[in-house]
């Protein structure tokens, strides 16, 4: 009755693997009971997240082939634009945000174009990054949420959106993204490790709170409807801060490595595991935010 913070299954987003070429489900080594999936496990997975009431997926997308530009991250025909019609087939309900970046369709692994030096081209990139996400729009998603981090993103895909018939499709913006070692399960999973460097040039020096909120509100002034912060747990003063600047949706994703360091002291005992996974999320909602993107939500939602 006085209990000040609530989670309930309507909070969560399930993020989802699929693999092109894939028959059935792939365990993924680094993260205990997530899988990979193929095109045809899809539509037992929408039934599965129904049954549990998990209200919204969030796709990433393993392509059967990588380029130099990421072609297959706009492809009407890649791997996450076919999912999203059996999922919406086999779950009507299910509302499916189309995360847009490409460093999972990118043969040198990073989150845009190279210049000939090696280094990310952020202006060359922005167009197919706003492609990515009208094809994406274009297959059904219902959110737009861009992880990329290149500069003025939001603002291009927005105008991109809204002169393809799109101008109601909402942007969840990955907003403050830091450079993080959190992220490692989640490039096996993805298999979007950089062949060579790392990703700190555009992603965020975990030192810099200030910076988050600088992101923040450029983003909203390009037109984001949302902000992320990522990650959670390590980020959650990042996260009550832009709570209490924003009037606007605020999600935090509960990234692999995360999910994976509770899961493996669960596994050997040290920790309980749903106690573990109440508080893990209950201190995300309590930071502030209003969506938890998170792979223990099917976890959650079993006891609910």
């Amino acid at each position: 009755m006085v209990r000040e913070t609530d989670v309930t299954t309507s909070h969560l987003v399930y993020p989802l693997f699929i693999e092109a070429g894939l028959h059935g489900r792939q365990p993924i080594s680094s993260m205990p009971g997530q899988d990979r999936l193929g095109i045809g496990a899809l539509k037992d997975e929408a039934k599965s997240l129904a049954a549990l009431k998990v209200p919204a997926v969030l796709l990433f997308g393993l392509p059967a082939g990588k380029d130099e530009q990421g072609s297959g991250a706009w492809a009407r025909d890649g791997i996450v634009q076919q999912s999203v019609a059996c999922l919406k087939d086999a779950n009507p309900e299910l509302l499916v945000i189309g995360d847009v970046c490409l460093c999972e369709y990118t043969s040198h692994g990073h989150c845009g174009l190279l210049t000939p030096s090696g280094e990310v081209d952020n202006d060359r990139s922005l167009p197919l990054i706003a492609e990515t996400a009208v094809s994406l729009a274009e297959a059904g998603c219902d959110i737009i949420a861009p992880s990329d981090m290149m500069d003025g993103r939001v603002a291009a895909i927005r105008a991109a959106l809204d002169s393809g018939g799109f101008a109601t499709t909402p942007i969840l913006s990955y907003a403050a993204k830091f450079a993080s070692a959190f992220y490692g399960p989640f490039r096996e999973a993805a298999d979007s490790a950089p062949a060579f460097g790392d990703r700190r040039g555009y992603q965020m020096d975990p030192a810099n709170s200030r910076m988050a909120m600088d992101e923040v509100l450029t983003d909203l002034d390009e037109g984001a409807d949302m902000v992320m912060v990522k990650p959670a747990l390590p980020y959650l003063d990042v996260l009550r801060q832009v709570r209490d600047a924003v009037d606007v949706p605020v999600a935090a994703y509960n990234v692999s490595g995360e999910y994976s360091m509770i899961m493996a002291a669960i596994q050997n005992g040290w920790l309980d595991e749903a106690r573990a996974i109440d508080e893990t999320l209950t201190s995300i909602r309590r930071a502030g935010a209003d969506i938890i993107i998170t792979y223990h939500a099917k976890q959650f939602a079993a006891r609910q």
